[in-house]
């Protein structure tokens, strides 16, 4: 591409010439020491990022378009109050709504009764697994035009309960049910990922994106065994994002860029749609205004990343039930940021930047060298068996733990600037803290666990 004409008096300046002139500022300080500093994942991030150090620039792929959707999350226990709910966030201003499915007692006519199918992608979460439940579904969809993605997960409920629903024959046999079910159907996504789970348990930026391919490469794998249940239409990527605001943005592209490499191996020509939520991992008791902060920015970088559904987390969720001022001002924070921010009007806006471009191929080399290394030693759900993912898991999450106890890791208002005037022993509606759940599993499971936990405990205790 040309440059400017406005800008042809310039002389240009390389690399080289920056980096001179930045030694030259630092009167003898170590460049390396003063201004490159290092992330968790083994990133080197410089001071500055310039065109001809990039070398070839990678094309990455992009959502389908432009109008990311807001989403209202809502946890259906009872079919006729979450029906209610939806339809007056619908009202309200939600685009997209996302239900998690408490039991098969449910009834889907009563749960999506007046829902503009058309209009309003649908995504499910399913505590269970039943066929009967889906074919139901089915029936009342019908011949419809509709948006729905089931997003069922048998892997992501294993690495999290440590059990399978069923057992391992019976979930593989309901789910090849399903795919024969969708024939006629065609919903958008059968197939769900959840990687939001090793974020929130403490995984690095690596690890989540590495565990989150070589956990879609199970499925994959799976259903190319058998052509005539490879019907794999799309798949969705559940993504936590956090506050390492530009690295974010490049995680989520990596994500795409990542699937996309895997997808051909399969001679599969298909995007993946990523559904984004703000980390729990960072969200605090004390002080909790600071979560809307915090979503805010976590939002902007599932925005700017090119998440497809984004589903914000209330300020007040660790420690309120769900209530209709905490979720109106989530839901609010997005029509912010998408009709007075205008975040939907341009696409792939982070192209060309070099310092995310750059994140992002590091970080998709490194999670592909990490996916590489787990297929070679048999792949996700052996070293999920053999819990080398879970000691994994674990040893990052102690290493960010101890950067937050040492405040080189901030969370403000609770491990810094703290208001010692703060209560919350008597605004707790729920156990905002790790639950020990005592019980027989096949394998350990993946323990999601807030940075600030056990000082918050601390803190309670000494009200």
């Amino acid at each position: 591409m040309s440059r400017p004409k406005l800008f042809n008096e310039f002389q240009e300046v390389s690399s080289k010439a920056w980096k001179q002139q930045i030694q030259f500022d630092l009167k003898g300080a170590d460049y390396n020491e003063t201004l490159v500093w290092e992330s968790p994942e083994g990133i080197k991030v410089k001071p500055f990022y310039h065109s001809d150090e990039n070398g070839e620039r990678i094309t990455f792929p992009q959502p389908m378009g432009t109008s990311w959707k807001i989403t209202q999350h809502i946890y259906a226990k009872n079919a006729t109050m979450a029906n209610a709910k939806a339809l007056e966030a619908l009202k309200k201003g939600a685009e997209s709504l996302l239900f998690t499915v408490a039991s098969e007692e449910i009834k889907i006519e009563r749960l999506l009764k007046d829902i503009p199918l058309e209009a309003t992608v649908i995504h499910f979460e399913f505590q269970f697994l039943a066929a009967s439940y889906i074919q139901e579904l089915f029936k009342f969809v019908g011949n419809k035009t509709h948006r729905i993605h089931l997003n069922i997960d048998l892997i992501g409920h294993l690495a999290k309960s440590g059990n399978w629903y069923h057992d391992l024959k019976k979930d593989h046999e309901i789910l090849e049910e399903v795919f024969t079910l969708d024939h006629a159907n065609n919903f958008n996504n059968v197939l769900s990922v959840d990687a939001s789970l090793y974020q929130n348990a403490g995984a690095n930026m690596v690890q989540q994106l590495a565990y989150a391919l070589s956990h879609a490469n199970e499925y994959l794998n799976h259903f190319e065994k058998d052509p005539s249940t490879n019907k794999i239409q799309g798949i969705t990527f559940k993504m936590a994002v956090g506050a390492n605001y530009f690295f974010e943005i490049a995680k989520l592209r990596a994500m795409r860029l990542l699937w996309k490499t895997l997808a051909s191996e399969y001679n599969l020509d298909m995007e993946c749609h990523i559904l984004a939520l703000p980390s729990k991992r960072n969200k605090t008791l004390y002080d909790y205004n600071v979560n809307m902060l915090r979503t805010t920015t976590e939002c902007m970088s599932a925005i700017l990343g090119g998440a497809d559904t984004i589903c914000n987390l209330p300020y007040d969720a660790l420690y309120h039930k769900t209530n209709e001022f905490g979720e109106r001002i989530a839901r609010n924070q997005l029509l912010i940021l998408k009709h007075e921010s205008y975040f939907d009007k341009v696409s792939n806006p982070a192209d060309g930047a070099y310092y995310i471009e750059s994140l992002t191929t590091q970080l998709a080399e490194k999670a592909l060298e990490l996916f590489k290394t787990m297929e070679a030693g048999g792949g996700f759900l052996k070293q999920l068996k053999e819990h080398s993912i879970q000691k994994k898991i674990k040893e990052s999450a102690q290493k960010e733990q101890e950067l937050f106890n040492t405040q080189k890791e901030i969370l403000v208002g609770t491990n810094k600037y703290i208001n010692k005037e703060d209560r919350m022993k008597d605004d707790m509606e729920i156990f905002p803290f790790v639950k020990t759940d005592a019980r027989k599993t096949l394998l350990e499971p993946i323990i999601e666990k807030r940075l600030s936990e056990a000082l918050e405990q601390k803190r309670l205790k000494d009200e």
